[in-house]
């Protein structure tokens, strides 16, 4: 037998059966559609809260920022004060050794003088 094929029986598909099952196919897949847009609505919504959410949080660190320039204009004028303590300090102390330094000048020319 050369050249002999088998045939072996198969259920026919019709068009309607075809058309009916396409039909299921394309209404899941609007339903997908319909749950995917929904989906897709909420992650938007949440975005738009944490924009929302990071906006407050760059005005706190804004008023964080303007704190911390106000102490920094403080320690300024704190350090000013200081490097004019110091200045006076130090001409404070070059007067009493100058005076001490004299005074013991004048009292050694003094003893000296007396004999």
């Amino acid at each position: 037998m050369v050249g002999c094929m088998v045939v072996m029986p198969r259920e026919r598909w019709t068009d309607e059966k075809l058309d009916k099952a396409f039909g299921r196919i394309d209404g899941d897949l609007r339903e997908l559609r319909v749950e995917m847009r929904k989906g897709f609505e909420k992650i938007d919504q949440r975005f738009e809260e944490m924009e929302r959410r990071f906006d407050q949080v760059d005005k706190r660190f804004e008023q964080v920022d303007k704190r911390f320039e106000q102490i920094d204009k403080r320690f300024e004028r704190v350090d000013d004060r200081f490097e004019t303590m110091q200045r006076t300090l130090g001409i404070w102390f070059l007067s009493l050794t100058g005076t001490i330094i004299g005074s013991l000048i004048a009292g050694v020319i003094t003893a000296l003088s007396l004999g």
